[in-house]
């Protein structure tokens, strides 16, 4: 019971996990689109061609990671949802096997689209912040994009540390304790089971014992009832 609810808690998890997906995703790559699209060069400046190939593949990328994301979470969160519904309108209280094995065969998605979303996606939206205020800035002067670059660089240093330390340190942490207390869950009903074992051994040897028992002492019985008419 206690593996059926903390499955039911995982599944709820998952499902705010995509709805955070799904708004994530779509609102960094729609940003990113305008911002290409409405970016206008001025033909007659020079630009770096380094500068102009990180900007056009760092968007693509962007783009292509949140809406990789955004499709997963568009394709599985339907999914859960109908069988959520329809687990709630079942009778009893025990989680079906079907029900659970298709959460866990999704479950290596989920986790994909949402590191995918919201670890990999923003990191590469605070690069594309920087290289936008080069390409926007860097023909008339460097103070602007250097501005930026200085801004950006410490709030995506503290981005990798959160990032690490929740995505590594507490999800690892947690499923490490969780896999504790289901194996002391198990050497606790192990223990039961072997006391149990050895109280029905000792109550059969009891048992087997009780007709000899009976019959050795029942000629003694009989000799002494003789002994007393006689």
């Amino acid at each position: 019971m206690h593996d059926d609810v903390l499955q039911w808690r995982r599944n709820v998890l998952n499902k705010a996990k995509l709805k955070q997906v799904t708004n994530t995703s779509a609102l960094l790559s729609g940003f990113a689109m305008v911002a290409m699209v409405e970016e206008q060069l001025d033909f007659t400046q020079q630009y770096p061609p380094g500068l102009l190939m990180a900007y056009t593949v760092m968007t693509c990328l962007l783009v292509a990671v949140h809406l990789l994301a955004l499709m997963v979470s568009t394709c599985i969160l339907p999914h859960i949802e109908a069988n959520m519904e329809a687990h709630q309108h079942e009778k009893g209280d025990d989680i079906s096997d079907d029900y659970l094995s298709g959460q866990r065969h999704l479950h290596f998605y989920i986790e994909s689209a949402w590191i995918a979303s919201t670890g990999v996606g923003i990191f590469l939206f605070l690069i594309e912040l920087c290289l936008i205020c080069w390409v926007r800035f860097v023909g008339t002067s460097q103070g602007p994009p250097i501005a930026a670059t200085i801004v950006v660089a410490p709030v995506a240093v503290v981005f990798l540390f959160f990032a690490f330390h929740f995505y590594y340190r507490l999800l690892v942490t947690e499923k490490y304790d969780q896999a504790a207390k289901r194996v002391a869950r198990l050497e606790k009903w192990r223990s039961t089971f072997v006391l149990d074992a050895a109280l029905a051994e000792d109550g059969e040897a009891a048992t087997a014992l009780m007709p000899a028992a009976n019959q050795s002492t029942s000629p003694v019985n009989s000799s002494t009832i003789v002994s007393l008419d006689f």
